[in-house]
C-alpha cells in the first residue's frame, strides 16, 4: 500500500509543521505549567481551518481525510501534545460523529459554529464506574414529551470545563440492554452543570472535569442518529479518534528522538559525542526504527478508513503500538539526557507524562489487545 502523500497532503503537513515550530512549541510549557486551555492555539487552529479537517466546505469545513486528520495531529503533538489533544476531542469526537450520523438539520445547526472555533466540542462517554467497560454507564435518558431527562455524571471529559457542545452517551432504560443513545447537548440546556476540574500529570493544556446532569432536558431533536444506535456510534468514534491518537503518540517520539539526537551529538563524555557510544547509538536506533513502524501502522489505517472499509482492528494495532512505542521513547530520552532529562529546565519531563496518557485514553492498552485478538480469533 502506498502512503506517499499527494500535494494536498504535502502542503497541509508544511503549513502546520510551520505554524506548530514557530508559535505552538515556544509556549508549550507555559501553557503545561498554567494548566490553562490553550485558547490562543485554539483560535489559530480556527483560522487555519484545522477545526474542521474531514468536513464539507457545505458545512463550514476545510474538506481533506483521515490522512489528513492524522498529518495535523502528529504535527501539532510534536509541538504539543496538549494541543493535540485538544484537537482530537473537539474535532475527532465531537463534530466528526455529528457529521457521520447527525440529520441535516443537526448538521446545519452544529457544524459550522465547531468548524469555525465559535464553539468548543467534546465527547462524553466516561463515568465515574464506566471506563473501559462503557457498557455499564448509568447516566439514563427519560422520555418526557418531545424531550428526555438526562441524569447522571461523566468523568475526565476532555474540552470539558470550556465545551459549549457535547455528544454524550446515556441509556435508555425501558430499552433495556440495546438502550445506550447518544444526544448532542448544549451547555445552554437546564440542568447541564461542569462539575469538578482534574489536575492531571500530562496534557495539562487540554483541561478535564466532570459533567453533571440533573433532571437536565434535552429536545428529542438532539439525538444523534436514532434511540439505540449508542454503541454503535460511540465505537466507530473510538476507531476514527484511536488513529488520531496513534498520530499523536508519533508527534510526541518524534519530538523525543530529535532532542535526544541532536544532544547526542553534541554532548561529549570520555573524549567523542556521546552518539558514538554504542550504548546511545542503539537507543537512537531502536527509536527511530520503532517511530517509522508506528507511522506506517498509522498511515494504514488512515487510508483503510479513507477507503471506505471497516478499520477498527488496524485502528487499534496502530493505537496500542504508537502509545507504547511513545512510551518507550520518552523513557529513552530522558536517559540519554541524564540528570538534564529529569529536570523541569527542559521538555523531556513533560514528553514523558504527555506520553503516558496516550496509553490510557480513547481505550487502554489492555482494550486495544481485546480489540485486536477478537478481530483475529472470532
Amino acid at each position: 500500500m502506498d502512503f506517499t502523500f499527494g500535494e494536498q497532503h504535502q502542503m497541509l503537513q508544511t503549513m502546520v509543521r510551520k505554524w506548530a515550530n514557530e508559535k505552538v512549541e515556544p509556549i508549550a510549557d507555559e501553557l503545561d505549567r498554567k494548566q490553562e486551555f490553550a485558547w490562543a492555539n485554539f483560535k489559530a487552529m480556527a483560522e487555519m481551518g484545522l477545526l474542521g479537517i474531514g468536513i464539507p466546505h457545505e458545512y463550514g469545513g476545510g474538506e481533506g481525510d483521515t490522512l489528513s486528520y492524522v498529518i495535523v495531529s502528529e504535527e501539532i503533538a510534536v509541538a504539543c501534545a496538549s494541543t493535540s489533544d485538544i484537537v482530537g476531542g473537539h474535532l475527532g469526537l465531537c463534530t466528526v460523529p455529528i457529521y457521520n450520523y447527525g440529520s441535516e438539520e443537526q448538521r446545519q445547526r452544529y457544524l459550522p459554529p465547531l468548524c469555525s472555533g465559535e464553539k468548543v466540542g467534546s465527547f462524553a462517554i466516561t463515568e465515574p464506574e464506566a471506563g473501559s467497560d462503557i457498557g455499564s454507564i448509568r447516566t439514563t435518558a427519560v422520555k418526557d414529551g418531545g424531550s428526555y431527562i438526562l441524569n447522571g455524571t461523566k468523568a475526565f471529559i476532555t474540552n470539558g470545563d470550556v465545551a459549549n457542545i457535547a455528544v454524550i452517551f446515556v441509556r435508555i432504560p425501558e430499552l433495556g440492554a440495546r438502550g445506550m443513545t447518544a444526544f448532542i447537548v448544549e451547555d445552554t440546556m437546564p440542568g447541564f452543570t461542569k462539575g469538578k476540574k482534574y489536575d492531571k500529570l500530562g496534557m495539562r493544556a487540554a483541561t478535564n472535569c466532570d459533567l453533571v446532569f440533573e433532571d437536565c432536558r434535552v429536545p428529542a431533536g438532539n439525538i444523534l442518529g436514532a434511540e439505540g444506535q449508542g454503541m454503535k456510534i460511540c465505537l466507530a468514534t473510538l476507531d476514527h479518534g484511536r488513529v488520531g491518537i496513534a498520530a499523536q503518540a508519533c508527534g510526541v517520539a518524534r519530538a523525543v528522538l530529535n532532542r535526544a539526537t541532536e544532544y547526542a551529538k553534541t554532548r561529549v563524555q570520555f573524549g567523542v559525542p556521546i552518539a558514538q557510544h554504542q550504548g546511545i547509538g542503539f537507543r537512537l536506533a531502536d527509536m527511530a526504527t520503532e517511530l517509522e513502524a508506528a507511522r506506517w501502522l498509522t498511515y494504514h489505517a488512515a487510508v483503510k478508513a479513507d477507503a471506505g472499509e471497516r478499520y477498527t482492528k488496524e485502528a487499534a494495532m496502530a493505537k496500542l503500538y504508537a502509545s507504547e512505542m511513545c512510551m518507550r521513547a520518552a523513557t529513552s530520552g530522558i536517559q540519554i539526557f541524564g540528570g538534564y532529562g529529569y529536570m523541569y529546565d527542559l521538555p523531556l519531563q513533560r514528553y514523558f507524562r504527555d506520553a503516558k496518557l496516550i496509553e490510557i485514553y480513547e481505550g487502554t492498552s489492555e482494550i486495544q489487545r481485546v480489540v485486536i485478538s477478537n478481530a483475529i480469533t472470532r
